[in-house]
């Protein structure tokens, strides 16, 4: 799918808070998302919860999400908020997320607990469902990489020495947002065994987003259906 950028001259910029797991995901916002989704008037703000005095992102406490979620919602009318957060290793206190279990495709189990999601803030904020639309990667950041795998090994001239076993897994799956989601078949455990064969350890907040920018939004979106339609949810926002 190509993607074409042109700047808004006269539209005000509409902004949307993502909420992130991560450092790696605030990251890919910040230097992969937020310049191209600019020129459609739409201004990304990528954030990390507060875990801690000293801390942020990671260990997803739900209770804690919904609370940062809800309060950015309130304190900003004209705020959108948005989330980027790994199916995998989910908070099992997430909406929908036990049902989700009994559903085998991959899409609609993500679909299922976004919904859930948005159900459950809109339950205790109501103002949240014009301004609220949850996203939840399937099964983790790093599957976005198996979009084209050989952007990732290119960063290292020992890594091509792996290149072909990665892109074997990648062929065993429909897509690499399929790529499961156990402790020891998930995308970064995957990656993270690969390259350590060569002696080199792969640092996911350095070597993903700088793959990520080689590999392209065309490409990611091609490759993964759940990350593009959530893509074009925050372009189309711009013609609102």
């Amino acid at each position: 799918m190509a993607t074409q950028y042109h700047r808004r001259e006269t539209k005000p910029m509409m902004r949307v808070r993502v909420v992130c797991e991560g450092q790696t995901e605030e990251t890919f916002i910040q230097e992969v998302l937020k310049i191209p989704l600019a020129y459609q008037a739409i201004y990304l703000e990528p954030c990390l919860i507060s875990t801690s005095i000293n801390s942020k992102g990671g260990a997803l406490n739900y209770d804690r999400v919904k609370k940062f979620i809800i309060n950015s919602l309130k304190q900003d009318k004209s705020l959108l908020v948005t989330t980027f957060f790994d199916l995998y290793a989910l908070d099992k206190r997430f909406p929908g997320l036990e049902e989700s279990q009994k559903i085998n495709d991959t899409y609609q189990k993500t679909h299922f607990i976004e919904t859930a999601l948005k159900d459950d803030i809109c339950s205790d904020y109501n103002e949240a469902s014009q301004r609220f639309f949850p996203y939840i990667q399937p099964y983790e950041f790093e599957g976005l990489l198996f979009s084209e795998i050989a952007k990732l090994t290119a960063l290292n001239s020992e890594w091509s020495r792996v290149l072909e076993k990665l892109q074997l897994i990648r062929k065993e799956f429909e897509s690499p947002e399929h790529i499961n989601d156990s402790y020891e078949t998930r995308p970064s455990k995957r990656i993270s065994d690969a390259l350590l064969q060569t002696g080199l350890s792969y640092r996911k907040t350095t070597h993903g987003p700088l793959a990520i920018q080689s590999i392209g939004l065309d490409k990611l979106c091609d490759e993964c259906k759940h990350f593009a339609g959530w893509f074009q949810q925050l372009v189309q926002l711009g013609t609102v």
